[in-house]
């Protein structure tokens, strides 16, 4: 274990990274469903009634009823879109992290917009995620999140600045598990208002016929944004607008970024190369005389894709841009369509151009690494696409505070593991899972030597994904060091460090920490923490103190030792470090051969690394409070054979009060509470303060069900019972006299018990 940095001083202040500003709704912007949470309940009573269900029908699959997310088509939905008919499943629960260097001060940035297939695919399904067990063929079923052989994600974060989700409806508005993702890396999220063809034309005179128009429609994208959780809107006109319309799209454009700005904090609203200053329809692939005056009422402008160098050598001396060059994003087709400069695997030469020139680029379908190549060959494509590009590309260090955790969770993977061991082999998706994503590096290294950063979904610790080191340490070199991440935290006085890996032979691992390079920083102690010190325990206790534990702390996972030099077990090693004013930059990986003799090939997997204040080590979990039930459905479904009755099947969202940023997930259990004693039966993983019940089977009526909420804390820790929420749910058909319902002695007694 390693320590950098250029200075070694008394700490004489302290660098902490300022607190998110998150959006704030008044009281009677609650939507009426939440209100349960404000009438708690240990136990609820409902008659069961086949009625069609009262959800809106494009926020749910129709074959499965899980929430989904859409956006809206047409400029009726829009004019009376409502907070209390909006999606609750679809909002973003991650506020954007701060960063280094700031959106603000950065003068060439990166934007991806995400056009794939017509958008809303796998990704559409919300973030959380349903298994039933099926008692009798003792195997669990996905039912709620996407079970899908290899999508598409996103997870070189790093590169990037802001993030569009795009579509043709005429609202796009970002799934949540997207949002929460980029703003885990301090990136902004925009949704797409687009308007095309004679549709469109029509769309924007009725909007933009008058200031109370398009005020109206204003406000209604900032509420959306608002509610949903992302950070502002490309402004996507392409039609022709009269000349009533053309007048007031700058007002418009002004308006709505005031009113954006004022209400979301770091929120940009983009205009694209489509209409001219007269109303006209005509692409100018950059910014000009004919279109800067939309450029001058908005955050930036989206220039069309093809655009020559001479085009960006009129941009970088143009005078309405002076001052304003980052703002001017130069579009690139990665389909190459028309007469374009690069794209595909050659979008390399573009990007070349654009920074010599000094602008910002927009990079557009990246996803073409994935629509037009074999899907499983995805993730070779997507790293090769981005390595080409990584030359014209700038790092940006999410800045947050402890604890900072990662088990390099992509957000899909081929099996789910949790602590090392396979929970479900199924393929899933789930962009909610994904975790602060490291540095997908290929670097080559002086006598012939290399390292490589990749995701890797075999052998994961929790999620989807391990992260792979691989390296080929040559001769002349006794040390290496790959960065795995590039971050800015303020480190506490005493520091915490563990680090989880699995190691080919004949190399020696350690993890180096690169610190800021401040007069303030002070580095003391670093002490390797092992056996009687503190552990981080197997078996789901999590990271707790265990004074009388002598257990050996280094093997960990689903596997045993074979005898032979590779472990096929996690190894982990923890630090306990003393400093003082130090904030950290690097997280590294530090490679040392153990014969120096020749060239040395080497793996090593990384399950997980852990930053944590040693001061506020995680104890027991908060409790999960005011668990409540409402938009309750039944129906009765085939059985599981011909023989078999049709089966009482409950659907319902369940929701609860928990402090804000302090679990990792939640844990939904159903129990009978007329047999104590059995074990509660997993129903699904939420990332969230709810979570939808689809088709859960039940006894017949009259009867009772228990559903539990378990909170696991960030750094894996699991409550214990008394800390779950509890909420007993009996039931009897219509018409029949409470002495047929529940056992009404009973259900009392459980939940006290327990």
């Amino acid at each position: 274990m390693a320590i950098v940095s250029p200075r070694r001083r008394k700490r004489t202040g302290s660098d902490v990274a300022p607190d998110h500003a998150g959006i704030k709704l008044e009281k009677n912007d609650i939507n009426s469903s939440e209100a349960c949470l404000d009438e708690p309940a240990t136990r609820v009573h409902e008659v069961v009634r086949y009625e069609s269900s009262s959800l809106t029908a494009k926020h749910y699959d129709p074959a499965t009823g899980q929430p989904v997310s859409s956006g809206l088509r047409s400029l009726e939905e829009l004019r009376s879109w409502q907070r209390s008919e909006a999606n609750p499943f679809d909002v973003a629960s991650v506020p954007p992290v701060d960063r280094q260097p700031p959106l603000a001060t950065c003068d060439r940035r990166t934007l991806v917009c995400h056009d794939m297939m017509g958008g809303y695919l796998e990704d559409r399904y919300v973030g959380c995620t349903m298994w039933v067990m099926a008692i009798r063929f003792s195997f669990f079923l996905f039912i709620q999140g996407t079970e899908v052989e290899m999508p598409y994600v996103f997870y070189h974060w790093e590169y990037i600045d802001i993030f569009n989700y795009f579509s043709h409806n005429m609202v796009t508005i970002p799934p949540a598990a997207w949002t929460n993702a980029a703003h885990k890396h301090g990136v902004v999220v925009l949704g797409t208002f687009i308007t095309e063809w004679k549709d469109g034309a029509e769309t924007c005179e009725a909007f933009l016929a008058d200031e109370e128009s398009y005020r109206l429609v204003a406000d209604k994208l900032v509420q959306i944004a608002c509610y949903h959780g992302f950070d502002g809107w490309l402004v996507n006109i392409e039609n022709k607008l009269s000349e009533t319309a053309v007048k007031n799209t700058p007002l418009f454009l002004r308006y709505l970024s005031d009113q954006t700005h004022e209400r979301i904090p770091g929120s940009l609203i983009l205009w694209y190369d489509s209409v001219l200053e007269d109303g006209k329809l005509q692409w100018q692939n950059e910014l000009n005389d004919s279109n800067r005056v939309f450029f001058d009422a908005c955050d930036g402008f989206f220039t069309n894709y093809n655009w020559k160098e001479e085009n960006l050598e009129w941009m970088k001396t143009y005078s309405a841009a002076r001052g304003r060059l980052a703002n001017v994003y130069v579009g690139v087709d990665v389909f190459a369509r028309s007469e374009v400069v690069g794209g595909e695997f050659e979008t390399n030469k573009s990007l070349e151009l654009i920074r010599k020139h000094g602008l910002s680029v927009a990079i557009f379908a990246p996803g073409w690494v994935y629509e037009c190549h074999d899907k499983r060959d995805f993730r070779n494509n997507q790293d090769k696409f981005w390595a080409l590009i990584a030359d014209f590309l700038y790092i940006h260090r999410p800045s947050c505070s402890l604890p900072f955790i990662s088990s390099f969770c992509q957000g899909f993977g081929n099996c789910f593991y949790w602590k090392g061991k396979v929970e479900e082999a199924r393929s899933w998706m789930n962009l909610s899972t994904q975790e602060v994503q490291p540095l997908y590096l290929s670097e080559t290294l002086e006598g012939g030597g290399w390292v490589k950063t990749r995701g890797c979904p075999q052998d994961a610790w929790n999620g989807g994904c391990s992260l792979v080191v691989h390296s080929l340490i040559p001769v002349t070199l006794s040390r290496m060091c790959a960065r795995v991440f590039s971050v800015h935290i303020p480190l506490t006085p005493k520091t915490f460090l563990s680090f989880m890996y699995k190691s080919s032979e004949g190399v020696a691992v350690s993890l180096q920490l690169h610190v800021m390079d401040t007069e303030s920083c002070s580095i003391g102690n670093v002490d390797t923490v092992q056996r009687e010190s503190w552990v981080l325990a197997s078996q789901g206790e999590g990271l707790q103190h265990q004074q009388q534990q002598n257990r050996d702390l280094s093997e960990y996972g689903n596997g045993q030792r074979d005898g032979s030099a590779q472990p096929v077990m996690h190894l982990c090693r923890c630090f306990l470090l003393e400093l003082g004013g130090c904030a950290l930059r690097d997280i590294c990986i530090s490679l040392s051969p153990l014969v120096r003799d020749r060239k040395v090939p080497f793996e090593c997997r990384i399950g997980e690394i852990m930053v944590l204040d040693a001061e506020k080590l995680p104890g027991v979990p908060a409790a999960v409070e005011n668990v409540c039930l409402d938009n309750v459905a039944w129906e009765r479904k085939a059985g599981a054979g011909p023989d078999v009755a049709r089966e009482l099947c409950l659907s319902a969202t369940l929701r609860w009060r928990y402090p804000h940023g302090q679990a990792r997930h939640f844990l939904v259990h159903r129990h009978r509470p007329d047999i104590p004693d059995r074990t509660p039966i997993l129903v699904g993983r939420s990332h969230t303060t709810l979570f939808r019940v689809c088709g859960l089977t039940v006894p017949e009526p009259p009867g009772a069900l228990e559903l539990l909420v378990e909170p696991v804390g960030k750094e894996g820790t699991v409550a214990p019972q008394s800390a779950w929420g509890r909420l007993v749910l009996s039931y009897a058909m219509e018409g029949a006299t409470s002495r047929e319902g529940a056992d009404e002695s009973l259900l009392p007694a459980v939940v006290d018990s327990q």
